[in-house]
């Protein structure tokens, strides 16, 4: 049975949810479940942007089914190639042979290696600015290579004022009956798996996200169309801010991330009484997080949000704390910069722990790293709360001087 939305009176959202998925890329948790978006644009020829992941196929052609009844099906769109958002195109052409696949050059190898069909004979290839008519609707299509995959692009219908974005601006969670961003609460019930999302998925590319911002700063945007995630009608400039600054490296609040790597609770109590500190020096907007218990992912996104971060880490086999280790070879993968950073350990004997995140920390971009540093042997003695107290007030100036 189907599930359409109508986004208004010729287009239609034709996606799906699944909500048993458990890890999203085979990586990131996502317990709000994660949609796939498609949309039907009904003219004198018909267009698909995107197709959805096999996982739903059943629901997505449905979907189809329905809104097309006796039409063909003209056009298929593909702005990216990801297995999420193409894995089904192979049956959409068995199911509609006559439909041309729009796209550009750097989508036909994809093409070739995903599926077996003769892809020449289908192809509407497409350049920046080209422009294709539907009849009443005219589509514009803007590159966005590595946003973020090489063969990415946008795709702008001049009629309506409508940007298809692909993965830009999507997030994670199912939808729940209400398609559009402003039928929910999105900052305080979507807001953290955004920024989860775009931190995760997309982070890394924060030039090449930059580049798509200023093309799309010269389009009229009436409706925000990404393939994960709500429809944006209303307040649009609120979410491009975030990924200006998300792709600017800009921290989006002024705030303290504690992440602490410990194994009998001493670290521990190193993070918990730095909190503290900081709470009495004025600091608000702390965050403190086990990097065993929370899983990277949430702290790469934390790490994004916040202008101040402390990493705390025993000393393990020689070396770092192999979870801390990992955190901070995901924040240097994901490009992070534009952070003040101080550093704390452990070690009962050998401590190398703030030696091994400096390493990790000085190769990364715009770090500054606070001079004052805690190092306790073992458990915190009265002469080390002292020193945790003088971190946090250097880092308590530092935050609120930012």
């Amino acid at each position: 049975m189907y599930c359409v939305k109508e986004i208004q009176k010729d287009l239609y959202w034709v996606g799906g949810t699944d909500r048993r998925l458990a890890l999203f890329e085979n990586a990131f948790p996502i317990p709000n479940g994660i949609s796939y978006n498609s949309y039907v644009l009904l003219d004198e020829k018909n267009v698909l942007f995107d197709t959805v992941d096999r996982a739903i196929s059943g629901q997505f052609f449905d979907n189809l089914e329905y809104v097309l009844g006796e039409r063909e099906l003209d056009y298929l769109v593909i702005n990216h190639m990801e297995p999420d958002h193409c894995a089904t195109i192979g049956e959409v052409i068995r199911r509609y042979p006559k439909v041309q696949l729009v796209c550009n050059q750097k989508t036909v190898p994809l093409l070739k290696q995903f599926f077996d069909f003769s892809v020449e004979e289908k192809l509407v290839l497409v350049k920046e600015g080209d422009t294709l008519s539907t009849g009443h609707h005219e589509l514009t299509f803007v590159m966005a290579a590595m946003v973020h995959w090489p063969e990415v692009m946008v795709t702008y219908d001049k009629t309506d004022k409508i940007l298809f974005s692909a993965d830009a601006f999507g997030t994670f969670g199912a939808m729940n009956g209400n398609l559009f961003a402003d039928e929910v609460n999105f900052e305080t019930e979507w807001l953290s798996d955004a920024r989860r999302y775009y931190t995760n998925i997309v982070g890394k590319y924060g030039v090449q996200v930059q580049a798509l911002l200023k093309k799309a700063e010269t389009l009229e945007i009436k409706l925000l169309c990404s393939l994960h995630g709500p429809v944006w009608r209303k307040n649009i400039g609120w979410f491009v801010e975030k990924y200006q600054k998300w792709s600017s490296y800009t921290p989006e609040e002024n705030a303290v991330m504690i992440a602490y790597g410990s194994i009998y609770g001493h670290t521990e109590n190193m993070a918990n009484i730095l909190a503290c500190c900081l709470a009495d020096e004025g600091v608000k907007n702390v965050k403190v997080y086990d990097v065993s218990a929370t899983h990277p992912s949430y702290l790469v996104s934390e790490a994004f949000r916040c202008s101040h971060l402390v990493f705390a880490s025993v000393t393990y086999n020689s070396g770092l704390f192999s979870n801390m280790e990992h955190l901070l070879l995901e924040l240097k993968a994901h490009n992070l910069q534009n952070r003040t950073i101080a550093l704390m350990e452990n070690g009962s004997w050998g401590p190398a722990a703030v030696r091994k995140m400096a390493e990790i920390l000085d190769s990364m971009k715009n770090i500054e790293l606070l001079e004052q540093k805690v190092a306790v042997k073992s458990s915190v003695k009265d002469a080390q709360a002292e020193e945790i107290k003088a971190l946090a007030k250097e880092m308590a100036r530092a935050v609120k001087g930012n």
